[in-house]
């Protein structure tokens, strides 16, 4: 998998994966034109899309109706570390469900690669390109 990230024009940016685009960008107030989601916000839209991903096929493969799931995400800027914490994934099911399939679906999200990922961090790398050198930092 891969993204690139192009800067556009202040502080917005194009998101590019495969033959797709977003824009990204911050509200006025913090120097934008609020034309796209921030990055926090695509962090909790990337959550919530995984989550009905599951969701959804779970109900699909048990033949149970899945038209108008809905993920809501929510999560609480945090400091020291700047960072986001407490995350609240709600699944809104369109069908009612029986328990067995309540404690199923709720298998289901648990297991999202967007959830796992955050809940086991990964090793990041970054690496600066200036020029032709490459710089790397853990």
């Amino acid at each position: 998998m891969e993204v690139k990230v192009t800067h556009l024009d202040q502080v917005k940016f194009a998101v590019h994966s495969r033959s797709h685009t977003i824009v990204c960008d911050q509200p006025s107030e913090n120097g934008g034109t609020d034309t796209g989601m921030t990055p926090p916000e695509l962090l909790l839209a990337s959550l919530g899309s995984c989550a009905a991903f599951y969701a959804v096929q779970y109900l699909k493969t048990r033949n149970l109706d899945h038209h108008g799931v809905e993920v809501s995400v929510t999560a609480d800027k945090l400091k020291q570390p700047s960072r986001i914490g407490n995350f609240k994934i709600r699944v809104t099911c369109p069908t009612p469900l029986t328990e067995e399939q309540t404690e199923g679906i709720m298998r289901s999200v648990h297991h999202c690669l967007v959830h796992n990922t955050l809940l086991n961090p990964p090793e990041i790398k970054i690496e600066l390109a200036v020029g032709e050198q490459t710089l790397q930092r853990g």
